[in-house]
């Protein structure tokens, strides 16, 4: 029995001199795994070496792919990934590839009926195929964990709003934020934007990354900041993914919210020590990280 079902893209992190294996929601999946939650990925790669190796990867972490697809037709995804500055990095997506077509099939369905989340990202939904996949899968009675993923120009408003619509949790960056907000006015503080957002879609629980500040969290109208923690950053590759990994899994077993919020930045800061979104730890590697 599965959970948690990941539904999005599965693709490689070109950088100049090394491939990562990526993809928010395979990301997530990653994490979740090793928080202890049982995850099925719902994606799609090519029929390619890059689709095998991801596979692998899947595989050799205990998560199961059944439910990825593989594309004769369509490549394994890939993002040119631009380090821009110490710590920020800038993404070139490729168009089309495998991920955008991941199809309806009558197995999903099945899945869902034993799962208690799904958790998804805004990046899947810009291509007709996958957006219609991921319309079915919303409208399961099941909580919807959304993930926003605002890389231009792989979105439009319109899309973003109908997605915000149906979900129960959502995460999202500072910046991500600043501009959702900004469609309903001018909002002088991170607080208020959330309040905005929360308001307009009916969402209540809102969790927002801050980079090295930390992140604020918005839970049955009360708000929670933790600072985060400093560590040395080797890149942000998946850093959000895994802090939401961190979140997800700490509220399912029924942790505080406070709790909740301390778990996932120390979840994200470690991930964000290694290189890459999918790197090697342990859970004792987080314990310690809170306790020093």
């Amino acid at each position: 029995m599965y959970n948690i079902i990941c539904f999005g893209e599965m693709l490689w992190d070109v950088l100049p001199q090394k491939e990562l294996p990526g993809g928010a929601p395979m990301n997530a999946a990653y994490h979740l795994q090793k928080q202890g939650q049982q995850v099925a990925v719902i994606s799609k790669v090519g029929k390619d070496s890059y689709g095998e190796r991801l596979l692998t990867l899947l595989k050799d972490n205990g998560i199961t792919t059944d439910y990825v697809q593989q594309d004769a037709l369509q490549p394994t995804g890939k993002v040119l990934a631009q380090p821009i500055g110490e710590h920020d990095v800038q993404y070139n997506i490729l168009f089309p590839v495998a991920w955008d077509f991941i199809e309806w099939q009558p197995a999903l369905g099945v899945l869902l009926q034993q799962a208690q989340y799904l958790v998804f990202g805004s990046l899947a939904a810009r291509n007709e195929v996958s957006r219609n996949t991921l319309q079915k899968l919303l409208n399961w009675k099941i909580k919807k964990v959304l993930d926003i993923n605002l890389r231009p120009p792989h979105y439009s408003p319109e899309q973003i709003k109908d997605l915000l619509k149906q979900c129960d949790i959502l995460k999202l960056n500072a910046s991500e934020l600043q501009l959702i907000s900004s469609w309903y006015g001018a909002f002088s503080t991170a607080e208020e934007q959330v309040r905005i957002i929360a308001r307009e879609f009916n969402i209540h629980t809102i969790v927002v990354t801050m980079g090295a500040s930390g992140a604020l969290l918005y839970m049955n109208d009360r708000f929670y900041t933790h600072p985060g923690f400093r560590v040395k950053v080797a890149d942000t590759i998946g850093s959000g993914d895994a802090f939401l990994a961190g979140f997800l899994s700490s509220l399912i077993k029924g942790r505080t919210p406070e709790e909740c919020l301390t778990i996932a930045n120390a979840t994200g800061a470690l991930v964000a020590s290694r290189s890459g979104g999918c790197p090697p730890y342990n859970l004792g590697e987080i314990a310690a990280l809170m306790e020093a």
